[in-house]
């Protein structure tokens, strides 16, 4: 990765859209949660909870990890939820340190519904979304086929020498 890579405009292009794909699909996520009283980064954690990889646990480190979000922000998140009956924070029997966060009835009813909504989104989005990635997964066909006059040089960070 450390070397220089051409770049061409099909790949800006393809990569915009790509983004632009995932936006479309997360700001109708987000509005779907404020619409369901949620903040989004509530029901994000509430999904995060909900789907947790198989033998993964619902602790605040994992949970954090799955959300990209600082462990202190991921504490202030699930109090929040607790304190408006979302979640509940449950000792390991045989561990005490050990503290996992459980959904209460009152969420998953709510994550039950979002979910059925995203999913019927999906259905929208997600032929788009596909396509999108496609596209942006294809660079070496689409490549052979772009004129070079249209190429340019990007230089990495670490091609560039910086830290």
């Amino acid at each position: 990765m450390g070397e220089d890579k051409d770049l061409l405009t099909g790949d800006f292009r393809a990569l915009a859209e790509f983004r632009y794909q995932i936006r479309k699909f997360l700001r109708f996520s987000e509005d779907a949660a404020r619409a369901a009283g949620l903040e989004p980064q509530q029901h994000q954690l509430l999904l995060a909870v909900k789907g947790m990889p198989e033998g993964m646990r619902a602790r605040i480190g994992e949970i954090a990890e799955r959300l990209q979000i600082q462990h202190h922000s991921t504490v202030e998140l699930v109090d929040r939820l607790e304190q408006n009956g979302y979640v509940n924070r449950k000792r390991n029997d045989r561990d005490k340190r050990e503290v996992i966060i459980t959904l209460t009835a009152k969420a998953e009813r709510i994550l039950r519904e979002l979910t059925l909504h995203h999913h019927e989104m999906l259905q929208t989005y997600g032929t788009e979304l596909i396509a999108s990635l496609k596209k942006l997964m294809s660079t070496k066909d689409r490549a052979r086929k772009e004129k070079p006059s249209n190429s340019v040089r990007v230089r990495t960070k670490a091609a560039a020498g910086d830290d």
